[in-house]
């Protein structure tokens, strides 16, 4: 059964860091893509898109929100997504999950398969 597993989560001062690691577990069919949802709290489901990367290319998308202070990678096997987290402030609290999908240029028009998420805490 393919799994996506996410890890790295937890409370952080305003201003810190975290990494968020994902590792797949099985192969997701029909996906040419890795990425962050963020579920915002009070939002039912994740449905933010904060980065993502091609997994053939390594071609990345930032949502504007965090753009200059979050990098999305992947090892080479494509078996390890990690979302570095820098300058963190508490809009970019809440759930992040990570996501296997099908992406045309900058869009990302499906998910094939959503990671239960992990919390992410952002204190003043």
């Amino acid at each position: 059964q393919v799994q996506l597993v996410e890890s790295g989560g937890g409370p952080v001062q305003a201003g810190g860091s975290l990494q968020l690691h994902c590792e797949r577990i099985g192969v997701v069919y029909a996906s040419n893509c890795l990425g962050w949802f963020l579920r915002a709290p009070g939002q039912e489901r994740a449905s933010t898109r904060i980065a993502s990367i091609y997994t053939r290319d390594n071609k990345t998308w930032y949502d504007d929100s965090v753009k200059g202070r979050f990098t999305i990678s992947q090892d080479n096997a494509h078996r390890y997504l990690v979302l570095q987290m820098n300058g963190l402030n508490r809009k970019d609290a809440g759930i992040y999950c990570c996501a296997a999908g099908r992406c045309e240029a900058e869009r990302w028009l499906s998910t094939r398969k959503l990671g239960r998420g992990i919390q992410v805490t952002v204190s003043a």
